[in-house]
């Protein structure tokens, strides 16, 4: 099985989230490629939708080694003894500096979403180790939310096992026994612009305002 494309991944999804449409909820989608079919499913719930923005914090030498991770209200850092406090108030500044320009650049001036007590829906257009989606739950369940749920239209059997334990539901739609990449499972899997992301939450604002 393949998708055409975000669009039919999103409304197939949607389809498999409906159970949540009776809780107080909010739709959280992973930029840049979440986005279009986390408007799909903000749309079937009637859900708004926040951007999650989060950045792993890298190790001094090896910058692609995470050791924490930041949002713009909180951080973790696992400790090490080769990291010094100077060098993570360096990184959180330069990651917030970024992230707050991305969420001014996607949602304006809106304040983000109280997310306690309500089901937490988080949606991207697959997963292949789920490592970036696990680095962002430690952050939000400081938020206190009801229920975290993963929705994503195509994962790695390792994926899933490991956000299962993690989260109250991962639901997907292909859990294929040879996963490569999660643009191997699109026909249509080109880069997601700001010009697009924009667009769709705009397209969602002004469904939700003519309800």
């Amino acid at each position: 099985m393949m998708f055409q494309d975000r669009t039919e991944a999103g409304r197939l999804l949607a389809g498999k989230l409906k159970k949540y449409r009776s809780d107080r909820g909010v739709v959280l989608a992973v930029p840049r490629g979440g986005i279009p079919l986390a408007y799909f499913v903000a749309l079937e719930l009637g859900f708004p939708i926040e951007v999650i923005l989060t950045k792993k914090i890298g190790h001094p030498m090896y910058k692609e080694y995470a050791i924490g991770a930041a949002n713009l209200s909180d951080y973790f850092v696992v400790p090490h003894k080769d990291v010094s406090e100077a060098y993570i108030e360096g990184e959180l500044l330069a990651i917030r500096t970024r992230l707050k320009e991305m969420y001014k650049k996607f949602m304006g001036n809106k304040t983000p979403e109280n997310i306690e007590g309500k089901t937490v829906i988080i949606i991207d257009d697959g997963m292949a180790t789920g490592n970036t989606i696990l680095g962002t739950l430690q952050l939000l369940r400081n938020g206190r939310p009801d229920k975290i749920i993963i929705g994503v239209p195509v994962s790695s059997r390792e994926a899933v096992q490991k956000l299962s334990k993690a989260v109250d539901e991962v639901v997907t739609i292909l859990i294929p026994e040879a996963f490569s990449t999660v643009g191997a499972f699109y026909e249509n899997f080109n880069e997601v612009s700001d010009q697009e992301v924009i667009f769709y939450l705009e397209k969602l604002r002004k469904a939700r305002h003519n309800k």
